[in-house]
């Protein structure tokens, strides 16, 4: 983009490496920007600068925190007998805008992916392990999303921690609040049928 100055060129470039934020909207967010108070411009800057050097892994779960260990691993309202697996710090956050959620987390920050060069070794799978041996976990229920690799991953943990005499357990998935079954797909009315309950 010839036509743009240097600045703004670089601001665009930046900004259309976020995810779901294309050229035209990298372009639309820069001149937004630019409009923008100088005052209100340098809060976002020094909000994203700030994130970036205070948040942190929490040394115990593998969830993004600004202190180690996080908010809800040192909360003793929360029940350490339940960890629940999930793939990354967003699911954490999905999980507990529900607020019936009152166990322990453990993000994976990722999934294990053959074809992408993912194994488990590339994921959070060695602190939880060491985590169940040395605690009172009854229970970890595995949160990962309903994809290949989530499944996958699943898999994989169900055979690691099963043999240790945890209960292992599969969140349900099945057709969405106001879906049409006509327009479900067979996996996801098998997952349904599967994980039917008694009313």
């Amino acid at each position: 983009m010839k036509y743009y100055a240097k600045p703004l060129n670089h601001l665009i470039s930046q900004l259309s490496r976020l995810p779901g934020v294309g050229g035209k909207s990298a372009q639309r967010l820069a001149f937004h920007i630019l409009s923008m108070d100088e005052k209100e411009a340098f809060a976002i800057a020094e909000a994203i600068i700030d994130a970036k050097k205070t948040m942190k892994y929490c040394s115990v779960c593998g969830n993004l925190t600004d202190v180690d260990p996080c908010g809800i691993c040192t909360d003793p309202s929360r029940d350490g007998k339940v960890i629940c697996a999930v793939e990354s710090p967003r699911d954490v956050a999905a999980m507990e805008r529900i607020r019936e959620y009152k166990g322990l987390y453990h993000v994976l920050n990722g999934t294990i992916s053959p074809l992408d060069g993912i194994g488990p070794e590339d994921i959070n799978l060695k602190s939880l392990i060491v985590r169940l041996q040395n605690s009172e976990v009854e229970e970890v229920i595995l949160a990962t999303n309903p994809n290949i690799e989530g499944e996958a991953t699943a898999m994989y943990l169900s055979r690691l921690i099963k043999p240790s005499g945890i209960r292992v357990t599969r969140i349900a998935h099945g057709i969405p609040v106001g879906g049409d079954l006509e327009y479900t797909d067979e996996v996801t009315l098998s997952r349904a049928m599967d994980g039917r309950r008694e009313l």
